[in-house]
């Protein structure tokens, strides 16, 4: 077993945790049409034509999505960027999401679409 280590600075405040994970074990693959979020460090959205994607804040507070599709992305609660309500990524787009005070936040993205 190996640990993961994240650490995410946000304003003033330094968040950082240790996630013991086993090969695997916090990466899932999406098939389905809707998926909500249950503690996956990674998510993998692929043969589907298209897929929704919740962000549960009560299961997960940092994520790395990958979508192989067209891909809605919505938090359960709170915005997105607190501006938000839902993101629509394309084909081959990878975004990570970090959990604040109720609003998650973009940290990085590729080929991100807000509309």
């Amino acid at each position: 077993m190996r640990k993961l280590i994240n650490k995410r600075t946000i304003g003033h405040k330094y968040y950082m945790s240790t996630d013991p994970i086993n090969d695997g074990e916090h990466i899932k693959f999406v098939e389905t049409s809707e998926y909500r979020t249950k503690g996956e460090s990674i998510i993998i959205v692929r043969n589907t034509p298209t897929s929704k994607i919740v962000l549960d804040s009560t299961t997960t507070t940092y994520i790395k999505i990958k979508v192989l599709t067209n891909v809605i992305i919505i938090p359960f609660i709170g915005k997105i960027d607190e501006e938000y309500d839902e993101i629509l990524i394309n084909k081959g787009a990878c975004v990570e999401f970090f959990n604040v005070e109720g609003n998650w936040y973009i940290l990085s993205s590729d080929g991100l679409k807000l509309e």
